[in-house]
């Protein structure tokens, strides 16, 4: 990506970013809401731990320009966004568990059980995964009823059994079974590929668009995913700690196979140029009206962090 490029891209980022971020901050109050009896305070400190400790917010970045495509904008979206942004989390929480990769950093700052505790965190994780799906149901969320329980019921098929939960069961297997090629590149397509392709998916759900934008989308958001955890991977070989705010070599240490630890680093950056070439052509039906998304589909390729 040129530089010009890259800095209006990233500034449309930040921007996007800040309006869910501003957003998380006022739903993730104590405030009890209807049909709540109490909000407690430490596990909601917790909560915003878990959240509001900066990132990208790249997912909720792809459903809102995905969304843009059909015209689609507002308050809904950005809910679906939060909504989707409460599931990642969540599962970053968890994540760090002792139990699952036992981190102590996270986005450079300590993990929710450093700075709380493993309790703590495992109650801040289910909170946020259910508050997701309230935030979806809610008639806040000011879109149609069938659009709400289409994006309820991808979702939990996403983040569930099937999808991202899935998929880290399978990433700990992963340390005793060593996968093959294929078994890697089902693994990475459950745990990181399928909210990433729920993003892009969810956008063109919102806007009403019809089966073959949903179709190109959602295999967008596979491409991408796919890129986004090759690209992961070859930060975790080649960049440092301080770089990435969390701990980097870790797969090579528990001794987990990767794509990238497969076939090395030269092999892994010509994947993600090919990645991002397919990307581009899903997106060909939409014109120049997908711009910002292959602008996403670079970033996300090349990024150093």
């Amino acid at each position: 990506m040129k530089a010009d490029e890259s800095s209006s891209f990233e500034t449309r980022l930040a921007g996007h970013a800040q309006a869910v971020e501003s957003l998380l901050r006022r739903l993730l109050d104590n405030r009890p809401r209807e049909g709540e009896l109490h909000r407690p305070e430490g596990l909601f400190a917790a909560m915003r731990h878990g959240v509001l400790n900066g990132g990208k917010r790249l997912r909720p970045f792809l459903l809102v320009e995905s969304a843009a495509l059909f015209d689609m904008g507002g308050e809904a979206v950005l809910r679906v966004a939060a909504a989707l942004e409460c599931v990642h989390c969540y599962s970053l929480i968890h994540d760090d568990l002792p139990a699952m990769d036992d981190d102590d950093l996270r986005r450079g700052q300590p993990t929710v059980h450093k700075a709380f505790d493993e309790a703590t965190a495992i109650l801040a994780g289910d909170s946020l995964l259910t508050y997701a799906f309230d935030l979806l149901a809610s008639d806040e969320t000011e879109l149609p009823a069938d659009i709400r329980l289409d994006l309820i019921r991808r979702l939990a098929r996403a983040a569930g059994p099937g999808g991202m939960a899935g998929g880290q069961a399978l990433d700990l297997e992963a340390e005793r079974t060593k996968p093959d090629e294929a078994g890697i590149l089902t693994l990475q397509a459950m745990k990181t590929g399928a909210l990433i392709r729920f993003a892009c998916e969810a956008g063109a759900v919102a806007g009403r668009a019809s089966a073959a934008d949903r179709e190109h989308l959602g295999e967008f958001g596979s491409a991408i995913g796919l890129a986004f955890q090759l690209a992961d991977d070859l930060l975790d070989l080649t960049a440092s700690t301080e770089a990435m705010g969390k701990a980097t070599g870790k797969d090579a240490t528990a001794g987990k196979a990767t794509l990238a630890s497969l076939h090395g680093v030269d092999w892994t950056r010509r994947q993600l140029s090919g990645l991002i070439a397919q990307a581009e052509e899903l997106l060909e039906p939409f014109a120049e009206k997908a711009d910002v998304l292959r602008q996403a589909a670079r970033f996300i390729a090349e990024r150093q962090r």
